[in-house]
């Protein structure tokens, strides 16, 4: 009787130290993709929360790179896979509320994906090259004004929030800026930084440390709020420019045939990431503002709304490719 009761015993601890972890939604590794190049803020994203919930989950995260026609690569591909969280996507809010309002990428982002965590924001800066003459916004402004036809500005994609900003500026502020696109923020800063291109509206991920190095000049913040990292460069809606107001949330998203018991499983799971102290701390280290959690009905609505809201300003604006 006692080596049974001692045998059920050490069953029983063993099963348990072979357990994965309380927080472990699947024991096999895990693929997170990414819709862009690395090094760009998707990236810098999907390789913190990575690194984190592989410890929390006790199995690898591994990052996949996916980048091209505006994020529908990945999404393409993450929808071809089974919908049993072994595959997520990381991606920034632009892929799926911008982006398919210019550019069809065979898929609905409002049918096709759920979101399962929105994680940090990061917000749009006007930032120019070292060598442009001008020191703020106004200066910039003007110098464009004064030089019309002759100013070029990047984006780092055709259908995004970078070539938003700038088409809402020209509208508002009676310029006439020339896009060029790049596949991505590396490749588009390389060039602002070089001053083949002066002008550029990018995320604070990806600008702050150029910004910190004198690699590039930043103008003006183009979100709603001054950011804390930059407290005393102005927003362009103090500079009378309210339409300028972009900011990316950056999350994890699934298939929509994902079963709700997973995805609320993979939900626990990313907000525990979000929520860790260290991880925060990475995250506002390279410009990301966290957010408060979100329930996955919220987080759906949350899309929907800015879904909604960059249509009317494709609309209004008369934004295209090119």
């Amino acid at each position: 009787m006692k080596r049974a009761a001692i045998a059920s015993l050490l069953t029983a601890a063993l099963a348990v130290l072979g357990a994965p972890p309380a927080a472990a939604f699947t024991d096999k590794p895990l693929k997170m993709i990414v819709p862009a190049p690395p090094g760009g803020t998707i990236d810098v994203m999907a390789r913190i929360v990575g690194d984190q919930l592989s410890r929390d989950i006790g199995q690898p995260v591994v990052v996949e790179n996916k980048p091209g026609a505006g994020g529908s690569i990945a999404a393409r591909y993450l929808l071809a896979q089974p919908a049993d969280g072994q595959t997520l996507m990381v991606t920034a809010s632009n892929v799926l509320t911008e982006v398919p309002h210019v550019l069809k990428g065979g898929f609905d982002p409002l049918k096709d994906v759920k979101p399962l965590s929105l994680m940090a924001r990061s917000s749009m800066l006007f930032i120019a090259s070292p060598q442009f003459p001008a020191k703020d916004a106004k200066e910039a402004i003007a110098y464009v004004k004064a030089h019309p036809g002759q100013v070029s500005f990047a984006s780092y994609s055709a259908g995004t929030a970078s070539q938003y900003a700038g088409a809402i500026l020209n509208k508002a502020a009676g310029l006439d800026m020339q896009h060029v696109p790049y596949p991505g923020s590396a490749p588009a800063l390389a060039q602002v930084m070089g001053g083949q291109i002066p002008l550029m509206f990018d995320g604070a991920v990806t600008s702050k440390a150029p910004i910190a190095a004198g690699k590039v000049r930043l103008l003006a913040i183009a979100a709603k709020a001054r950011l804390p990292d930059f407290p005393g460069v102005p927003t362009l809606a103090e500079l009378g420019y309210p339409e300028l107001n972009f900011s990316n949330w950056v999350g994890v998203i699934a298939s929509s045939q994902m079963p709700a018991p997973l995805a609320e499983k993979i939900h626990a799971a990313l907000q525990k990431v979000a929520a860790n102290p260290a991880v925060r701390e990475r995250l506002v280290g390279v410009g990301f503002e966290p957010m408060a959690e979100r329930s996955l009905a919220q987080a759906q609505g949350e899309l929907r709304e800015e879904y909604d809201r960059n249509a009317e300003i494709v609309r209004t604006f008369g934004i295209k490719l090119n």
